[in-house]
């Protein structure tokens, strides 16, 4: 009888196990920014940000392969702190942001790369060119949020991209080709009671 019901609740976990899924988690936009810098002239560096992005990730702890992250960025909120300068960057030059209004990042593929690092490997679309991009992603923070009382995630997440591989040569090379881009998010598990 104690070896069957033994069985039974190593059948009972297993399948458990089996059967668990990827989580959805929210970004708090008031702790998150998504940055990018390049050179200029190799005189000085030139920094700037979109303030308008949105994502969709799902996250499993236990098996972090099986997590998954979808993202859109408005190209309109493309702030470079120089009102001239954006005006040219969204223009057909750089970003065309009026014929392709949105970039966007689809995951295919995440490898734990070391004990808090991953490598997410995805799409990235930018004015409508799609190039296999892949993410430093470092978890800064994975736990119970002590103020919001939930699950939460923290994340820096790193990568560098080469502008003229999206249509985005004008200047090169006195104005680097390279852009790194930085991301540094902090999220919520979702609320699923609504």
């Amino acid at each position: 009888m104690f070896r069957l019901a033994a069985s039974a609740l190593s059948l009972s976990l297993l399948t458990s196990v089996a059967l668990a899924e990827p989580v959805a988690y929210e970004f708090d936009k008031s702790h998150a920014n998504l940055s990018f810098t390049y050179d200029h002239l190799g005189y000085s560096t030139t920094d700037g940000r979109f303030g308008d992005w949105d994502g969709t990730l799902m996250i499993d702890k236990e098996t972090p392969e099986n997590s998954s992250i979808e993202f859109t960025i408005n190209i309109d909120s493309l702030d470079t702190f120089w009102a001239d300068r954006d005006t040219h960057l969204k223009s057909p030059d750089f970003f065309d942001a009026a014929k392709f209004p949105q970039a966007t990042f689809k995951s295919t593929s995440i490898e734990q790369t070391g004990e808090n690092q991953l490598a997410v490997t995805g799409d990235l679309t930018i004015k409508g060119i799609t190039k296999p991009t892949t993410l430093t992603v470092d978890v800064v923070g994975l736990g119970e949020h002590p103020m919001a009382k939930k699950e939460a995630a923290g994340f820096a997440v790193n990568t560098v991209i080469k502008r003229s591989d999206f249509g985005m040569d004008m200047f090169v090379p006195y104005v680097g080709d390279e852009v790194t881009v930085t991301f540094h998010a902090e999220t919520l598990i979702a609320d699923t009671t609504n």
